[in-house]
């Protein structure tokens, strides 16, 4: 599979006389150009992304694969990169939103991209972006193009970040798209019906020769067969055992595996049947020991048993319940700490099998809300309890900091 082939394109580099003096923090630097929290940065439309790509050299990369959808999307492609980079493949990865640096969003063969080639990156980009009015997460979406132009990789594999039809990930051509099982959410950008969800991520699968879809509901299995009909639906397979806990994961896993399974076809001849079999064991075995941060991460705080998960809308808690039983029977307390623009008030009934105590931002007043002190307080109380924290990456966040 390392002998992928595909064209190369390429897009201008900006002038020496456009480099700025590098800026001392990535987060500073980029805050100017809007709110990076999810749907807040969104902004619909790819003029400013084709503006501000415009400027830049772009080598594309021998695959270029797109994944949307709405839950699973960053464990999917953690995984398939993890696949990939196995069989000997330079993968660039990225992902959004980071947990606690903006590093994590890119990633070269599972490394996030250290500060100093980041800054360098945005003192290329800063003025390219201003000029173009481009958003927070389309300059990082550029700076990841960047990086994986610069070193060359042999595959980029890039998350979408809202929707698909006008996210800044599908200005660009791609190879393959991956579809995660799609659920109500982002409702104001992207249409209150499952079947208006699914037609703006099935845009991702446009000018892709292939497109691979997790199990779907009728209603979202039913559009992206209107826009592909060639689409493959992967099956459930049955994983043994997997690094990222929760039943939920083999899905995702599933989704991936299908995909380096379309790959070693449609790359290795039919003369090299044992090279892809030893490619495909593999890449099977690279799924199963990827773990992905901020999914049911486990942590030890003193005697205490901490689970962390960045569910955020009801299809991903209904996606949890099956394995909470697998880590705790029962947890002493379940916390549910969702944006303030979003809530959960109408799953945590879903809770209460599973837990002797749920708390939620609901119940505490907005000047003393604190995940981490309110975790804190709960362990006071049972230094020997299990307690799982959901409701975003930030809250995420805020007990690993």
């Amino acid at each position: 599979m390392a002998q992928i082939c595909l064209c190369l394109g390429r897009l201008r580099h900006p002038s020496h006389s456009s480099v700025v003096k590098k800026p001392e923090n990535i987060e500073a630097w980029l805050a100017e150009l809007g709110d990076p929290s999810a749907d807040r940065d969104y902004q619909p439309g790819h003029a400013r992304m084709l503006a501000l790509l415009d400027g830049m050299v772009c080598h594309r990369p021998k695959l270029r694969i797109r994944i949307a959808g709405t839950n699973g999307k960053g464990s999917t492609a953690f995984m398939l990169a993890a696949a990939l980079q196995s069989i000997g493949l330079k993968v660039g990865l990225y992902t959004s939103p980071h947990i606690l640096e903006f590093n994590e969003r890119i990633r070269i063969n599972g490394i996030p991209v250290d500060n100093d080639e980041l800054l360098a990156g945005l003192a290329r980009i800063m003025p390219l972006a201003r000029r173009a009015g481009a958003s927070y997460f389309e300059t990082a979406t550029a700076l990841a193009l960047d990086q994986f132009s610069r070193a060359s990789v042999d595959v980029e594999i890039l998350e979408a970040g809202v929707g698909a039809r006008l996210d800044a990930t599908t200005a660009i051509a791609a190879d393959m798209a991956l579809i995660t099982p799609i659920a109500l959410d982002h409702q104001n950008w992207l249409g209150d019906t499952i079947t208006q969800i699914a037609d703006e991520k099935a845009h991702a699968m446009q000018g892709c020769r292939i497109s691979i879809s997790a199990p779907q509901c009728n209603a979202a299995a039913g559009v992206l067969r209107n826009v592909c009909p060639d689409i493959l639906f992967c099956d459930r397979d049955s994983w043994e055992k997997l690094a990222a806990p929760g039943l939920h994961q083999q899905i995702n896993a599933s989704l991936a595996w299908t995909a380096v399974q379309q790959l070693s076809r449609m790359l290795l001849s039919p003369d090299q049947t044992d090279a892809r079999k030893t490619d495909l064991t593999t890449a099977r075995h690279a799924i199963a020991r990827c773990s992905v941060p901020g999914r049911l991460q486990h942590l030890r705080m003193g005697q205490a048993d901490v689970w962390l998960d960045a569910a955020h809308n009801r299809h991903a808690v209904e996606a949890l319940l099956p394995s909470l039983q697998q880590l705790a029977d029962p947890f002493d307390t379940i916390l549910v700490f969702t944006r303030e623009d979003r809530s959960l008030a109408d799953c945590l009934s879903l809770f209460a099998p599973y837990a002797g105590r749920i708390i939620s931002n609901d119940q505490i007043p907005q000047q003393e809300l604190s995940p981490a002190k309110t975790l804190q307080a709960e362990i006071d109380r049972n230094k020997q309890g299990k307690f799982l924290v959901l409701g975003s990456f930030t809250t995420v966040a805020a007990i690993l900091r």
